[in-house]
């Protein structure tokens, strides 16, 4: 390279280069956790409002 040249610029990464096909069964999996976890949350909030509303069942005397 000589002083008069000067380099071809860098084309910028592509923000949506992903893989052209997913692996179903790793997508399905993926999907299977997320969906066990807002089970999980959804079932916390539902145990805390029947414990909330239930608060004064206990033995008064």
């Amino acid at each position: 390279m000589t002083g008069d040249e000067t380099p071809e610029p860098l084309a910028p990464a592509v923000a949506n280069d992903n893989a052209a096909a997913l692996d179903p069964a790793g997508v399905d999996a993926a999907l299977t956790r997320i969906a066990e976890a807002v089970g999980r949350h959804i079932a916390r909030e539902h145990m805390r409002v029947r414990k909330a509303a239930n608060d004064n069942d206990g033995d008064s005397g």
